[in-house]
């Protein structure tokens, strides 16, 4: 990832990550007597970065995570759920047809009202179990809504929003401190390392989001991945979720050591996400350098825009991909109901299972709509995280 020249790159924008300038002027440096750019080397951080504290970049942060998290969530949901299916979960119990009674009969066992399929039982018809199992992603959204209702494809959009601004403000937040520091230290001791910064810098902070939250991402990954048979009952949320996966622990002794059992599938995670932040942002980063350098002095907040989102958006493209088989894992691992072996559970031999069943499709299961989710979302924070940085700027400065 070489650096670009300073005519290449418009002086408001720094070099690691170039940010915004909404009215398409430049932004003086905030530190006086800063040595000035070499022509082949990058810029300095400009001050709108420079002068932004912890809170300030965890409030942009958190902002881009939640309006990314509302967007996208349907597409989690599918995802979870073709992933939970290829794991043995079942969305149709057909010996619970009769304890049910008539009502349930039409609203919890028929795929739609126009399905021929069905076979009578009693005066109501009934579909065939395979009417339930998901084929792909159009198929779980029209599935969902047909026997769900349509709120149910923002299924825990609560917990994805409590899990979201946490991650995110502590995400972004580090990586852009972490990076700045490895590429300040390393342009002026090891010029040949500074391209890994970003590398390393998003690794590091992802493994601190990741460990931070894991207990939310357990709770969403179980609320979107099990759906609701009782007539009536409306399904738990994240703090009954939470209490359920310690419940069958509550009458041990060890109630410190019981509490692990919250952080179920953290292996799989940070293996899934450390991975994930190393390849989006390596990718992003000299992506963005080079559509910012293409826009140039002239560039209007409109094309600076577009290019932090069509980087990000091909960067969580390419990383999302990558990483599919560890999600896959993550998410076996945290729907595992039996809680010594969710406990015993390793990815590898996680991975290991899910091969010898499935094999490679088995690995990919859900590719689909874990990209075309990770795409728009790293588009779209990477984009929001940056305006609402220039606009507290702007505010401090003012």
């Amino acid at each position: 990832m070489a650096g670009c020249s300073r005519g290449s790159l418009p002086t408001w924008m720094t070099a690691a990550a170039s940010r915004v300038d909404l009215t398409g002027g430049a932004v003086s440096p905030s530190h006086q007597g800063s040595p000035s750019p070499s022509p082949s080397g990058p810029a300095p951080a400009a001050g709108a970065d420079q002068e932004l504290g912890m809170f300030e970049r965890a409030l942009s942060a958190a902002g881009a995570a939640f309006v990314s998290a509302i967007i996208v969530n349907p597409l989690d949901v599918a995802k979870t759920r073709l992933q939970a299916q290829a794991a043995g979960v079942l969305y149709h119990y057909p010996p619970q047809v009769a304890a049910l009674g008539p009502d349930a009969i039409l609203s919890e066992f028929r795929c739609s009202p126009s399905c021929t399929r069905g076979h009578i039982f009693g005066s109501e018809p009934v579909c065939p179990p395979d009417c339930f199992q998901y084929k792909g992603t159009l198929d779980v959204f029209l599935k969902v809504v047909r026997q769900e209702g349509f709120g149910r494809l923002w299924r825990g959009t609560n917990a994805g929003l409590a899990l979201a601004v946490p991650t995110v403000g502590i995400y972004l937040p580090c990586y852009d401190i972490f990076r700045n520091w490895i590429e300040d230290f390393t342009r002026s001791n090891a010029p040949g390392l500074t391209p890994y910064a970003p590398l390393v810098a998003g690794s590091v902070a992802r493994s601190l989001a990741c460990i931070a939250c894991s207990p939310i991402e357990l709770a969403r990954t179980r609320m979107q991945a099990y759906k609701e048979f009782r007539p009536g009952v409306k399904p738990p949320g994240m703090w009954k979720t939470l209490v359920g996966v310690l419940s069958p622990l509550a009458s041990s002794s060890q109630s410190v050591q019981n509490y692990r059992v919250l952080w179920t599938g953290v292996g799989a995670q940070l293996a899934r996400d450390v991975p994930f932040s190393g390849i989006c942002w390596s990718t992003l980063e000299p992506i963005r350098r080079k559509l910012l350098g293409l826009v140039g002095e002239e560039g209007n907040a409109a094309s600076v825009l577009g290019a932090n989102f069509a980087a990000g958006f091909v960067a969580g493209s390419l990383a999302a991909g990558a990483t599919c088989p560890l999600d896959v894992a993550k998410t076996r691992r945290q729907i595992e109901k039996d809680t010594e072996k969710a406990m015993r559970m390793t990815t590898r031999q996680t991975l290991t299972e899910i091969w010898r069943s499935g094999g490679a499709k088995g690995l990919f299961t859900g590719v689909g709509p874990r990209v075309a989710r990770a795409g728009p979302s790293v588009g779209i924070v990477v984009s929001f995280y940056e305006v609402v940085k220039y606009a507290l700027h702007q505010r401090n400065a003012s």
